[in-house]
């Protein structure tokens, strides 16, 4: 299969190379034009899921701060584009920037989110830099297709920016040494300052949400039982396209203490701007979002992306198999105190003003 993939992309590489070249004197850059041109590699583009918006505003906001005079234009990252998108690309965007989501997988002869394969190695060679990306989940060394894709389509100019320890490491080991643990954007803004101004004591309230692709019956529903003992009421976010089918199969239709959130960001910050709430739930950028807003928070993780960024910056998480250490968190006092690799942040965003 790697051996038929190989030989397909270099016939791909040779089928374009005319056509590519046939379209390098629109590509040439105007130096004399201050206004960069910056592409996005969007996640919320036909997404299903309302916490890519989450990811999405915080690289924005992020990257407006770095290119404050650009053009950003988006493209979408998880869904396939045509050969005029990718001429689009080629010959008017200058960098293009991967935002963030669990992108990156071993196999991406198989299963790969990030919707890029030869022809984005024939039009768009080493023109893609990550900003906040992660891995699928644990896994073997990349193959030798997936080696070769990404030597061909991450920067060799750039640093990319990667949100864990985990993927920094699976990516040196594939042969990207440009790659640097900044830790995920969405965090960038959680300052000692701002943490510090983190309530310590159990809230009146609390909003919560499911993750209905990664279900735990025994302990999801010992996760709502513990809330609803706990709390005057609990706010559930329908983040996903199945949370709410998932919270009927867990045997909660009609609790009338339950009240749900629309899925939409806007629907869930009008939440977290109430007074005297938390959050505590499966969905790690929910919980990241609920730090942003000022509410103490707890996050149950249900696979390795909040479990590897924990270990770097001591986001509060504790694994789904334990869930009854929820109790703790809920009883007693917790003061927020995120580590941010501030250093390795700053030396990111200035390799762009250089």
């Amino acid at each position: 299969m790697y051996t038929y993939l190989l030989n397909y992309n270099k016939r791909t590489l040779k089928a374009y190379q005319q056509l590519i070249s046939a379209k390098n004197e629109a590509a040439l850059i105007d130096t004399k034009n201050p206004f960069l041109n910056i592409g996005v590699m969007d996640p919320t583009i036909g997404t299903t899921n309302q916490g890519d918006y989450i990811i999405k505003d915080s690289v924005i906001k992020q990257l407006g701060s770095i290119f404050p005079e650009s053009f950003l234009t988006y493209y979408p990252s998880q869904l396939h584009r045509g050969v005029d998108t990718l001429l689009q690309q080629r010959k008017t965007e200058e960098v293009l920037f991967v935002a963030g989501t669990n992108l990156l997988s071993s196999n991406m002869d198989n299963y790969y989110q990030w919707k890029v394969g030869p022809l984005d190695a024939a039009f768009l060679k080493n023109k893609y830099v990550l900003f906040g990306v992660g891995w699928w989940q644990y896994q073997p060394l990349p193959n030798k297709y997936t080696r070769w894709l990404y030597k061909s389509l991450l920067s060799t100019k750039y640093y990319h920016a990667v949100r864990d320890s985990y993927t920094q490491k699976q990516l040196q080991d594939s042969g990207i040494k440009n790659v640097l643990n900044t830790t995920c954007p969405t965090l960038w803004s959680l300052t000692p300052d701002r943490c510090q101004a983190i309530p310590t004591r159990k809230a009146d309230d609390v909003v919560t949400t499911l993750t209905f692709y990664h279900q735990n019956k025994e302990k999801d529903k010992q996760l709502i039982d513990s809330l609803l003992r706990s709390y005057n009421y609990v706010y559930l976010w329908i983040q996903g396209t199945h949370d709410l089918n998932y919270l009927h199969e867990l045997g909660y239709r009609n609790e009338e203490r339950i009240r749900l959130v629309e899925p939409s960001l806007a629907a869930f910050d009008s939440v977290l701007q109430q007074d005297n709430v938390e959050y505590l739930g499966t969905r790690l950028h929910a919980g990241v979002r609920a730090l942003q807003h000022g509410k103490r928070t707890l996050i149950v993780a249900v696979d390795n992306r909040a479990l590897e960024i924990s270990k770097d910056t001591n986001l509060n998480v504790i694994p789904r198999s334990e869930v009854e250490q929820m109790e703790d968190f809920i009883r007693n006092e917790y003061r927020t105190a995120i580590r941010l690799p501030q250093d390795t942040i700053d030396f990111w965003k200035n390799q762009f003003k250089q």
